[in-house]
């Protein structure tokens, strides 16, 4: 089957050469992409329908008991992964937009198939995240224990929006596309690209709890939210092609203004809290933005 893909693709590429930079990677993204079917929504639905069941045996389905009943879970992870501050809140910033829209800026230029799907993903992640933080209206930490009881990171967040975990999501929507878009064709390598992602995710989620910001289910939640964003921001770009403008060189300049202003933005976050990863975010976006202008000027 790769090979009758590839086949087809020589005349594909031919026909978007003058139009994209890297058609070759971003035929490799669609292809896998391409092989992706709704069965893989099942798996969420399950983890998501036994934490269901899990809490409803606990009599945790309401707000209060939601929390008491991982309480000492929540103290220990916080108390563990609170002892290394600087790290946790970088790596927490992973689940802000403007760092996961910088660091994968350079994929406009070599995989836009990608972006095309984050895109849709992205908004897809915005509707599920508000309306099931306003439909559960669980207290954060911080509005629920006293605030000595527990290490808080950063800004003290105390509002009625625990559930599910808006950073996690994000994570988990970026890379699942990501998991997506680069498997492997052999098993045994899927199986551990796999591994090492959701892995990688768990990590990154966590340091939401270790900042003090979220209960563990909060974001084991968000990140399987975030799975099925990604899947819905495939299927939906795969089927009505709506961001087919993206990777199109007369459309650079979009970017290249959207890309300045998130520019701007990170240097004001660095002003602010002055973290490595708005640093590190910052130094590839300028490379984006370097190699963006550049495709289009040669034009």
């Amino acid at each position: 089957m790769r090979q009758l893909f590839l086949e087809d693709a020589d005349g594909s590429i031919k026909k978007i050469k003058s139009e994209k930079v890297n058609p070759f990677l971003d035929l490799y993204v669609s292809f896998n992409f391409s092989r992706l079917r709704p069965t893989l929504f099942l798996l969420p639905a399950v983890l998501l329908l036994l934490i269901a069941a899990f809490l409803f045996m606990l009599d945790a389905l309401h707000a209060e008991s939601y929390i008491l009943v991982q309480r000492e879970h929540f103290f220990m992870l916080n108390s563990v992964l609170s002892q290394y501050p600087e790290l946790q809140y970088n790596l927490t910033e992973t689940g802000n937009t403007l760092v996961v829209a910088s660091l994968l800026s350079i994929f406009v230029l070599h995989a836009p198939k990608i972006w095309e799907c984050l895109a849709s993903a992205l908004l897809v992640s915005c509707l599920f995240s508000s309306g099931l933080k306003k439909l559960f209206h669980v207290p954060r930490p911080a509005a629920f224990f006293d605030n000595g009881s527990f290490t808080i990171i950063g800004r003290t967040l105390s509002g009625y929006n625990s559930l599910p975990s808006g950073h996690s999501i994000t994570i988990f929507t970026a890379l699942s596309i990501l998991m997506f878009a680069f498997m492997p064709a052999r098993l045994r390598n899927r199986i551990v690209w796999c591994v090492l992602i959701v892995a990688a995710g768990l990590g990154l989620i966590l340091t939401r709890v270790a900042l003090g910001a979220h209960y563990p289910i909060d974001v084991i939640v968000g990140g399987i939210v975030g799975y099925i964003c990604a899947l819905a921001g495939i299927f939906i770009s795969t089927r009505y092609r709506i961001w087919k403008w993206i990777g199109i060189r007369k459309y650079y300049p979009f970017f290249i203004i959207a890309f300045t202003g998130c520019w701007i933005a990170l240097l004001v976050k660095i002003m602010r809290e002055n973290l490595f990863i708005f640093y590190l975010s910052l130094f590839v976006l300028t490379i984006s933005l370097y190699k963006i202008t550049a495709a289009y000027v040669k034009r």
